[in-house]
């Protein structure tokens, strides 16, 4: 008989459509049900449901946290994506697909409560939790068993009932054998979800799309379209010596990862040894000046990813990848360290423009490595009078955004047909 679970009772190997303990109908069926260890939990509509779960009156009705008309959307609710509404969606985008939406502008510090709750309950089931973000973490429960007195699925449905009593929100859970299917799983069955991948992954991924696979966008699926590559399967078959003349260093692992192999571990203890940010193409870019634009956009997001995790950036990378898939990454040390995105570009910049000679890119980022303690970023510098007013300006632009949206500030250099600035 096939493994099974009652995800609303706990009842191990319920027979029929419904549970005989308590009449649930979410029930787990999979033959490695009781042997896999390696979870990925996600959050459903974090920011969202964690709104409505304050304000019951909401709990119908399209929600969307975010800034004003000008701003992004931040996250939508499962009733507003019906509606085609998306996170990092223009905000007036959003609004016309669902008029009717309720917009709550975001409370990062009622979040990051949340989120440090729904920590502190993982890090009950195993030690080896790694966070991904504010709302996601993968698990390795290996081991566990003898402690919990029940195999890693009872235990992840036990924390996904204990979650939505205690905090009042729902979470999405993928078991798996590694990290990649796990996440996969994890995003089979939202919300609420419970999803399994075992032995039968190869199978289930071969007729998947490739932009199933996490890091192919829509640009790189296009590409990989144009070559004849649509499904999983077809990239899986391929040898790793054609991987690499086809699609560069980066052609093996993306084959690796369309068969559903992944030999990361979970590490609880991984060090932030950088930061960054980047962007895939719609269409390649060629000129410094069209390159300029999504460099100085990556800047500002890289200045703002620094000071949220505390860090200033003692060195920058820039990372280009052309239209034929080869990867260029120039590095350069900072004199003093700095998460100002005015100096981090000017650090960038002449880079960027050594390379632009003519080749094609799709695809640009920004990075800082090696890190420096924040304290040490932008200090005063005598050298230098107008350090402090450029962080001022800074902190006072990043002050307007957090309250009136992303857009509500716009520097020139971030908008596409403006001169090269000098």
């Amino acid at each position: 008989m096939t493994p099974a679970l009652c995800r609303d009772c706990g009842r191990r190997d319920p027979v029929g459509p419904n549970c005989p303990e308590c009449g649930g109908r979410r029930l787990l069926r999979h033959p490695e049900l009781f042997a896999l260890t390696i979870a990925h939990i996600d959050c459903d509509a974090f920011y969202a449901s964690i709104e409505k779960r304050d304000r019951p009156e909401l709990l119908t009705r399209p929600v969307i946290v975010g800034g004003g008309r000008r701003g992004v959307v931040s996250a939508a609710c499962y009733v507003a994506r019906t509606s085609g509404v998306r996170s990092a969606m223009p905000m007036f985008k959003a609004l016309a697909l669902c008029p009717d939406a309720v917009v709550i502008k975001p409370d990062m510090a009622k979040y990051v409560a949340t989120a440090r709750q729904m920590r502190e309950m993982m890090e009950t089931l195993t030690p080896l939790v790694q966070p991904l973000s504010i709302d996601e973490a993968v698990l390795d429960l290996s081991g566990t068993e003898a402690l919990h007195r029940a195999p890693p699925a009872i235990v992840l449905a036990r924390f996904a009932r204990a979650v939505e009593t205690r905090l009042g929100i729902t979470v999405s859970i993928g078991l798996a054998p590694n990290r990649l299917l796990a996440k996969l799983a994890a995003e089979r069955d939202k919300p609420r979800g419970f999803g399994v991948l075992g032995a039968e992954a190869a199978a289930w991924l071969a007729p998947q799309p490739v932009g199933l696979l996490p890091g192919v966008g829509p640009a790189l699926a296009r590409k990989l379209g144009a070559a004849g590559f649509t499904r999983l399967g077809q990239l899986a078959v391929l040898e790793a010596r054609e991987a690499a003349r086809r699609f560069g260093e980066d052609g093996p692992g993306l084959v690796a990862r369309a068969r559903g192999e992944d030999t990361r571990r979970v590490d609880p203890a991984r060090e932030t040894k950088s930061i960054s940010a980047e962007t895939t193409f719609d269409s390649d870019l060629r000129t410094l000046a069209e390159l300029e634009v999504p460099l100085w956009r990556l800047c500002e997001k890289l200045g703002r990813r620094l000071g949220e995790k505390g860090f200033g950036a003692a060195g920058v990378v820039l990372k280009l990848k052309t239209a034929a898939f080869e990867s260029r990454t120039r590095t350069v040390r900072l004199g003093r360290p700095t998460r100002l995105p005015e100096m981090l570009f000017r650090a960038a910049q002449p880079m960027l423009a050594k390379e632009a000679t003519g080749a094609a890119f799709r695809l640009i980022g920004v990075g800082a490595q090696p890190l420096a303690p924040g304290d040490q970023a932008d200090l005063p510098d005598l050298a230098d009078p107008d350090s402090a007013r450029r962080a001022d300006r800074w902190a006072a632009v990043e002050k307007l955004r957090a309250r009136f949206g992303e857009g509500v500030v716009v520097s020139g250099r971030g908008l596409p047909g403006k001169p090269r600035p000098g």
